[in-house]
């Protein structure tokens, strides 16, 4: 969950940037050629550049965003028996999943947690909370460690960039023509844009945006199936399902550092629409 709540964060205030930049800059003057009627072509363009720029800067800027806001320290020299252990698990895996050693790192925090990020194969980054390394056994942990490995060597991030910047771009697209529509409908502006269409376009990209977060989530949740599978490859199903077993055990502990809660949903059928991890027991069932 962290990487996920990472990158559409990252990408979120990414696109907010662009599309300040842009209107400051006067290039939203393209979406109301001859002051009256929208181009549709050059305004499915500008959604483009906006929505695909948010998604892939955000993905060049995961590892670095994951370790600054997470505080993860990175394994240089391992400094103990603990911290050899988990750089040669990593580099073994990475080798039988087929891509170049990822760095690996600790963050401090209390909950049964790692995530995996970077922008591509053979430049990631998997990351440990003190919390999984304390509650876990060394199998246990090694079936985390496969799974996230898993989510680098199915090429997950970059998967979700190219998702994200499709419907970031048919969110900008489509907030624009609304907001077009109420301006020229409603308040019967004839030439350029006023205030409506400024304020219309805000709201329903925002509304428009929740909407296709869903859509990510859903993603979100396929990939990790895979992800279990190829975590029990790497090791074995008992593994897999004894990590996942303990991890569901542990629900109750703090999930998420704090530096994440915001974007924690709690609301019954509305988490399972925008949680980015299925359901522990379907997990397991799956796995099975």
């Amino acid at each position: 969950m962290l990487r996920i709540a990472l990158f559409i964060g990252t990408n979120i205030a990414i696109m907010a940037l662009l599309s300040i930049t842009f209107s400051l800059f006067g290039i939203q003057g393209l979406l109301a050629q001859n002051g009256v009627d929208l181009d549709l072509t050059a305004l499915l363009i500008y959604a483009a550049v906006i929505g695909f720029s948010g998604a892939f800067i955000s993905l060049f800027l995961s590892k670095f965003m994951a370790k600054k806001s997470m505080g993860v320290q990175i394994i240089e020299q391992p400094a103990n028996a603990t911290e050899q252990w988990l750089v040669r698990t990593v580099q073994r895996q990475a080798k039988q999943a087929g891509i170049g050693m990822p760095e690996v790192g600790i963050f401090d925090h209390p909950s049964l947690n790692a995530f995996a990020t970077g922008w591509n194969k053979n430049d990631a980054l998997v990351a440990v909370s003190t919390g999984l390394l304390r509650g876990m056994n060394e199998r246990e942990v090694e079936a985390v460690l496969a799974h996230e490995v898993s989510h680098v060597a199915n090429g997950d991030m970059v998967t979700m960039s190219l998702l994200q910047g499709v419907v970031n771009t048919f969110v900008v697209f489509l907030s624009r023509i609304i907001g077009h529509v109420v301006d020229r409908v409603v308040f019967k502006v004839e030439r350029g844009h006023g205030p409506a269409f400024w304020i219309v376009s805000i709201i329903a990209e925002v509304v428009l945006g929740i909407l296709a977060m869903m859509i990510v989530m859903w993603f979100s949740r396929h990939r990790e199936y895979r992800a279990d599978a190829g975590g029990a490859a790497l090791t074995s199903k008992q593994d897999m399902a004894a990590a996942l077993m303990r991890l569901k055990q542990n629900q109750n502990s703090p999930q998420l550092p704090d530096e994440m809660a915001a974007f924690a949903i709690s609301a019954g059928k509305v988490q399972a629409l925008f949680s980015s991890h299925p359901p522990l027991e379907k997990r397991i069932e799956a796995l099975r």
